[in-house]
């Protein structure tokens, strides 16, 4: 029997469940899919916003604030790749600059420091490359950009590390409430427990049906991104908003926390909960919008487009709490921007609530983190040196976009705790593949190195989610 079962393997799942393991309970994570952060984690903006748009005293105003601080207490510890660039909302008329306050008041009112309302010369001469069309902006200074994976597997190595069991390929198909506790289907094996957390991002109505508790409704909505080069890196130095309409906060022109750009994103809704196509339409209006901001974009650049789904709901705020159709039965849903920024915070929020409903904790004596990513492009030629003589597997170069080495790959399936079975698995826990050549090079130099540390066929190995395989066979087999 476990004290506490999360479902979902995202941001908001992983950062639940790091915060749980810094209890003496039982706790797991079921997760449906071959890895976490393989949902909207995945492909987001990677902002780390302020806290200055949500509606004071909300959830998303309280949570985004606290999450941003813990966010760069976190990315330090587990050298998370993340940087303080701050943000830009940028206005073009009166009217915007009347908004620009209005979120400056609102910003005060949920606790964000240090912003300022720059005027058109101060603007331009921190941001050069914007249009000279800008008429002022609102900085944030603590607002940065973080690789939204990086900091999911990170939460979910502590957890792991601390106890939490974490189960993929564990699709929840059933729930039953029985004397009190839950027995939950899931991968075809069952799993006794004293509370659930719903963190099923998109699917987290749904799970909420399987136990009668459907007081909310997901409505996905589509974001598509154009990611640019590092060449292009010189193009903004801060994250650079639009006024933010009722459709959300808008294409925004950003420097990501490895060194690129990203332009984007639009938002359509109505979409399938698992459609993440682009669209020449939906892309063309992206770099529509974006000329707004900066004419000076050279999309020759781009080396990667894609689109991701958010987890928007039919209520304004985050749905987060025990359902009151079913007690013991919390939900962490309806989680949009400013999600990500929020996850820690949100982790902290669940321990309070679990303990309002009756869940009695002690704090461990013996919780850890565990050893932090080494990411050789990062180090010193001396230390570079000193790692090779140590394993000479960090000699051998993977990765010539990104300077990812044999050994790191090897350290990821040797010493985390959540390993990677895939090829974007290893991409998201070293950075391979997402160079210039995404993959062109060092694909299959991975593809080996997967067959060989699991002895597997070369069919077998994915890409990404399941079915995405690789190879057919053998050149010159007859396939049937």
């Amino acid at each position: 029997m476990y004290d506490v079962t999360i479902i979902g393997g995202g941001v908001c799942g992983t950062a639940i469940a790091m915060y749980l393991s810094k209890y003496d309970i039982k706790c797991c994570l079921l997760e449906k899919d071959n890895d976490i952060a393989i949902g909207t984690t995945r492909a987001n903006s990677g902002i780390v916003h302020a806290g200055y748009d949500p509606e004071p005293d909300t959830l998303m105003a309280r949570l985004n604030v606290r999450g941003c601080e813990l966010i760069e207490d976190l990315v330090e510890i587990m050298n998370i790749p993340y940087k303080k660039v701050g943000s830009m909302v940028i206005a073009f008329d009166e009217n915007d600059e009347d908004h620009l306050r209005e979120l400056y008041e609102r910003g005060i009112a949920n606790g964000v420091r240090g912003m300022e309302l720059l005027d058109k010369e101060q603007l331009l001469e921190r941001e050069p490359n914007l249009s000279p069309d800008v008429t002022g902006a609102l900085y944030a200074p603590s607002a940065g950009v973080v690789n939204p994976w990086r900091l999911c597997i990170a939460m979910a190595e502590i957890a792991a590390k601390n106890g939490v069991e974490v189960f993929l390929d564990s699709e929840v198909t059933a729930i039953e409430k029985i004397n009190g506790a839950f027995k939950i289907t899931a991968g075809n094996k069952e799993y006794d427990t004293r509370y659930i957390i719903n963190a099923a991002g998109l699917f987290s109505d749904r799970i909420a049906e399987l136990v009668g508790a459907k007081d909310f409704e997901i409505r996905p909505s589509k974001g598509q991104y154009y990611l640019l080069d590092k060449t292009s890196n010189w193009l903004v130095n801060s994250v650079i908003f639009q006024c933010p309409t009722e459709k959300g906060k808008g294409v925004l022109v950003s420097p990501t926390a490895e060194g690129n750009i990203i332009v984007g994103p639009n938002a359509e809704s109505g979409n399938e909960r698992d459609d993440v196509s682009t669209t020449r339409e939906g892309l063309d209006f992206v770099a529509q919008e974006a000329a707004k901001t900066t004419k000076l974009i050279d999309y020759r650049e781009n080396i990667r487009s894609f689109a991701g789904l958010r987890a928007n709901s039919d209520k304004r705020d985050f749905i987060i709490g025990e359902s009151a159709l079913c007690r013991h039965f919390i939900n962490v849903a309806g989680i949009k921007s400013p999600g990500l920024s929020s996850a820690p915070a949100i982790g902290e929020y669940v321990i309070e609530i679990l303990e309002d409903c009756g869940l009695i904790m002690s704090k461990k004596e013996d919780w850890t983190y565990p050893e932090p990513h080494i990411c050789f492009a990062d180090l010193t030629d001396e230390e570079k040196e000193e790692l090779c003589k140590r394993d000479s597997k960090y000699g051998n170069v993977i990765c010539r976009c990104n300077l990812v080495t044999e050994g790191e790959i090897f350290k990821v399936l040797d010493t985390y705790y959540v390993k990677p079975r895939t090829l974007d698995g290893i991409k998201r826990r070293t950075g391979s593949s997402m160079g210039r050549c995404q993959g062109g090079f060092c694909g299959v130099r991975i593809h080996e190195i997967l067959c060989k540390y699991y002895n597997i066929e070369p069919e077998t190995v994915l890409w990404d989610r399941n079915g995405s395989y690789i190879v057919a066979g053998k050149v010159g087999e007859k396939n049937d």
